[in-house]
């Protein structure tokens, strides 16, 4: 199939609304390409009675009607001739290239989009929009993902960004052994990383400015994951089991909040009274927004996670931030399930992930 061809016309006219106090009106030429115009001042000008609106030029046969249709005809032909060049140039005209290259004005060169600077870009704008329609944590993924390609480019090409255009297959590939190899980051992590790189490659695809998807045939895999959980003599375990330290306990019961109800730490930490609700069977629900896929989530109150609610509605820092548990960091969480699975005697790396596939 033939590529798409221009379309081009010249068209000379007058501005009445802009005639002078002698009379005379100046002339323009108007310049279409691709439906798209563009109207040029020729710096002449002539009597409005005097032009030929039909034909586009000086009305009669005399000296000052010679003299300007000669000067129309030969821009004409110029523009011809200039637009004949830039067809065998440029695939894709516009009458700004035309009036240029009829002017003598060289065409800037096009400011080079970046890798970095398009991911950059990216992730300010995602930044913005934290709290709004993205999580600070899908954020984080982001900005991991691209202090990951920053390291691949500086090792590979010695540089610190690249043009977007030099993204191929061979980068795809070459970025994935970087990230098992270099930085010992297992097949599923580094296939999620993949995915966020698609995203960045897909938004330079649709502005044009990669023409390529470097992704074809490139498959994006994720391997079965064996997915850890408590059993119930586990669970029953940690149930029964009373700390004498403080944040001990109070990561626990966080914890089995989360076994019973399969809440992310995000979504545990900003629970608050008026999650839970009556539903039509009378009983009661957590009903809350999840943060991570902004979807609606009805989850019923079940006897332990009724008895957690009421064990810390008088705690201070539940009654000073309005919430239902003294949820801690997730990184304390983690380290103090640590010492929790060793007291218990549980042979497991207790996270809110374990939590979650234990309901599940």
């Amino acid at each position: 199939m033939n590529a798409q061809r221009n379309t081009f016309s010249l068209l000379f006219m007058i501005r009445k609304y802009r005639t002078k106090s002698n009379g005379e009106a100046p002339i323009y030429l108007r310049i279409t390409v691709n439906n798209k115009q563009l109207d040029m001042s020729l710096h002449r000008s002539v009597a409005v009675e005097l032009w030929d609106i039909k034909e586009g030029k000086v009305k009669g046969n005399g000296r000052l009607a010679k003299s300007i249709n000669n000067f129309l005809f030969s821009v004409k032909a110029s523009i011809y001739e200039n637009y004949k060049e830039l067809k065998e140039s440029k695939k894709h005209l516009t009458p700004i290239d035309v009036k240029n290259a009829y002017l003598g004005i060289e065409e800037k060169q096009e400011e080079k989009i970046t890798l970095i600077n398009l991911f950059q870009e990216h992730n300010d704008d995602l930044e913005k929009r934290i709290g709004v329609d993205y999580s600070k944590s899908t954020v984080t993924k982001y900005k991991t993902t691209l202090k990951h390609i920053k390291s691949f480019i500086r090792l590979k090409y010695g540089k610190d960004d690249i043009n977007i255009e030099d993204v191929n297959n061979i980068f795809v590939t070459g970025y994935e052994s970087y990230l098992k190899v270099e930085k010992q980051i297992g097949h599923n992590t580094v296939m999620k990383y993949e995915t966020i790189f698609k995203k960045i490659i897909k938004i330079a695809m649709a502005n044009d400015w990669l023409k390529k998807d470097p992704f074809t045939n490139y498959k994006i895999s994720v391997k079965p994951t064996e997915r850890p959980f408590l059993t119930e003599e586990e669970l029953n375990t940690l149930i029964n089991k009373k700390f004498k330290l403080q944040r001990l306990e109070l990561v626990k019961d966080s914890f089995l909040f989360s076994c019973f109800t399969g809440l992310a730490h995000s979504d545990l930490k900003k629970l608050t009274q008026k999650d839970i609700k009556t539903g039509t069977d009378g009983n009661k629900w957590v009903m809350i927004n999840r943060t991570k896929t902004d979807s609606s989530s009805h989850i019923p109150v079940l006897p332990i996670t009724a008895m957690l609610i009421e064990k810390y509605k008088d705690n201070p820092y539940c009654l000073d931030k309005g919430v239902l548990l003294p949820v801690l960091t997730n990184q304390k969480m983690n380290a103090y399930l640590k010492e929790i699975a060793d007291v218990c005697g549980i042979d497991k790396n207790l996270t809110s992930h374990i939590a979650r596939h234990t309901f599940a």
